[in-house]
């Protein structure tokens, strides 16, 4: 039996074959690691109860595109990583990176304080995200025009555009 080299057996030449897998190789580094969030020793309650706190002390604050503090305003996935910094807890800037820190659950398991994604104008990712208090509601910042408030996971329009859920702790 005759051996053959791995370029044989790929019909492939041995330049070809060296770009392949350095090609594989750049998109596996690229990739990166996932984002794991540093909890800095405070309890699971007590960081929850916190977020949400703060989170609430927030509602009227205005809409910008950007924002990330209340003398500004927030952009919704700044609103979740002020919240959280607030509370202790390190969570990326935005809302697809957000997503990646999460352990990802169902929405029958969404309880308070969880994080809940949302996909808008038909978007293939995550767009949009808001903070989950409980009994169908969340808190979020909206849009242009609008300012930190409550929403209903049972509006007809959140439903339509609900993606995902996920847990930070």
């Amino acid at each position: 039996m005759q051996k053959e080299s791995i370029c044989t057996l790929f019909n492939q030449s041995p330049l070809r074959l060296l770009v392949l897998t350095m090609t594989v190789l750049l998109l596996a580094a690229c990739s990166g690691p996932v984002y794991k969030p540093k909890h800095q020793g405070i309890s699971q309650g007590k960081s929850k109860h916190s977020v949400l706190v703060k989170a609430k002390s927030l509602i009227g604050k205005p809409y910008r595109y950007g924002g990330n503090r209340p003398s500004t305003g927030f952009d919704c996935s700044g609103f979740v990583q002020y919240t959280h910094a607030a509370a202790g807890i390190d969570l990326p800037r935005t809302t697809y990176q957000q997503l990646r820190a999460t352990h990802p659950i169902t929405k029958s398991q969404l309880r308070p304080g969880d994080l809940i994604f949302f996909r808008i104008n038909r978007k293939r990712f995550v767009s949009h995200v808001g903070i989950y208090l409980g009994k169908g509601k969340f808190i979020h910042s909206p849009s242009s025009g609008k300012r930190v408030s409550i929403a209903s996971l049972n509006n007809p329009y959140w439903q339509k555009v609900y993606s995902s859920a996920g847990r930070v702790f």
